[in-house]
């Protein structure tokens, strides 16, 4: 017969949205049906029983071609390759439980190597304007029981974060919101006409990379100063509007994306973003928010934090000495400066995110990637090691993008005996271990 199960964590966004229901057939091996969950996570439940899924490691041959080998022995070779590595990079970690990171984190101190999570092509300027200008922020929980104003600045959560709206800001009807979308006001700032644009009450449709100009016209007027007619292609009428909505607020929040962090300005986009927020709360409540993109990827910058004292871009080449300082030991600028000597990509695909010159050099050492699925990094490497999908065939511990911890379930038995990110980690740290007594 078959069992539903409640309470279930999705492994899609960074809304991590943990009220799905997931039936799975009597047997406990395949997922039958999903419901709450949005087009694409319903995806993500059903691909862990895709009929071919890979479920053993793949070592290329000399021909180009793939051979399936043993677990055993791709954590041996995953071990060699580490240890005699003399600056090894581990990067991705965009799709894995807070377990596995801190299992990766353990063979990357032991491996003397460089750290880094999807943040540093990603938030990390978030990170970097944060540690500046601190971060007032507060939980969705907050957002849908108390905003009455929602501004979402180079965002667009309809595409990127299905559920978002419909969960946290817009739509539900909270604790003191209990008339939901009738009682809100929503200001989209983006260049484009976007889904999200289209739901707003205000849509200020800002000159590409130009955002910069436009907080400081927001905080200009907040502060009680004139401003030109015209402020990065959006009229001085606009920019009074929506700054008089936003003073009025009864409590407010700032959703920013990766607008922000890939145009010009970058962290002094975000820092401006957080002191206009500083300028509100004089006269009202207001928070801020990085929307983060995957469901997991502020797990990192918590459990790094915890372990070695920085959330990304983490240098431990010196072993007694960590440090981090983007520009220097990020990913991306090490693999274009082909600084690094092997290169393990887990839970992310950096054979389609990463410049390709970067990864034209990254190539030219061993690349091993860990991830359930195929993808560009997988067809790229030397070594590819299936693992099984977080929320799905095995639980942990994620971090929503308000940084609140979610313990997300297993519903369904791992395919063909694949390992988790954590055992395998776990094991590669036990082989490396042995290979340094043996030498």
């Amino acid at each position: 017969m078959a069992k539903v199960i409640t309470g279930v964590g999705c492994p899609y966004c960074g809304a991590s949205c943990d009220d799905i229901e997931v039936t799975v057939s009597d047997d406990g091996t395949k997922v039958l049906e999903v419901k709450n969950a949005c087009a694409i996570g319903n995806q993500v439940f059903h691909h862990a029983s895709t009929p071919g899924r890979i479920t053993s490691p793949r070592l290329r041959q000399p021909d180009g071609t793939y051979k399936e080998i043993s677990y055993e022995e791709a954590i041996d070779r995953a071990a060699r390759i580490l240890v005699n590595a003399k600056k090894p990079l581990i990067y991705g970690f965009g799709s894995t439980n807070c377990e596995g990171m801190s299992a990766a984190g353990r063979v990357a101190e032991k491996a003397g190597a460089v750290l880094d999570n999807c943040a540093s092509i990603c938030h990390g300027s978030s990170f970097l304007a944060i540690f500046d200008n601190g971060y007032p922020s507060c939980t969705l929980g907050e957002v849908k029981n108390r905003a009455d104003v929602i501004v979402y600045w180079a965002s667009n959560p309809a595409h990127a974060h299905p559920r978002h709206m419909s969960r946290y800001s817009i739509f539900p009807r909270g604790f003191f919101t209990g008339k939901g979308h009738m009682g809100r006001k929503i200001i989209c700032i983006d260049p484009r006409v976007t889904d999200t644009a289209r739901v707003a009450d205000i849509h200020l449709q800002v000159q590409q990379g130009h955002d910069y100009e436009l907080f400081n016209a927001f905080r200009t007027v907040l502060h009680g100063g004139d401003i030109p007619d015209m402020v990065a292609g959006i009229p001085k009428e606009k920019i009074l509007e929506a700054a008089g909505i936003m003073k009025k607020a009864r409590f407010g929040t700032v959703f920013y994306g990766m607008g922000l962090c890939h145009s010009d300005g970058r962290n002094h986009n975000v820092d401006i973003a957080i002191s206009m927020t500083r300028d509100l709360n004089e006269f009202t409540k207001w928070t801020i928010m990085a929307m983060r993109g995957h469901y997991n990827i502020a797990g990192p910058g918590v459990v790094w934090s915890w372990q070695f004292g920085f959330p990304y871009c983490i240098d431990m080449t010196k072993r007694d000495l960590v440090h981090m300082n983007p520009g220097e030991t990020s990913s991306v600028d090490l693999a274009m400066r082909d600084e690094v000597d092997a290169f393990v990509n887990i839970g992310t695909d950096a054979g389609a995110h990463f410049p390709i010159p970067a990864v034209q050099h990254l190539k030219k050492h061993p690349w091993i990637t860990i991830d359930p699925n195929i993808c560009m990094a997988s067809e790229i490497s030397d070594l590819h090691i299936p693992v099984a999908v977080v929320g799905v065939e095995t639980g942990g511990v994620v971090y929503r993008m308000d940084n609140v911890p979610i313990q997300f379930k297993k519903v369904v038995e791992p395919a063909g005996g694949i390992l988790t990110d954590e055992e395998l980690f776990d094991k590669i740290y036990e082989r490396m271990c042995e290979l340094d007594q043996e030498a």
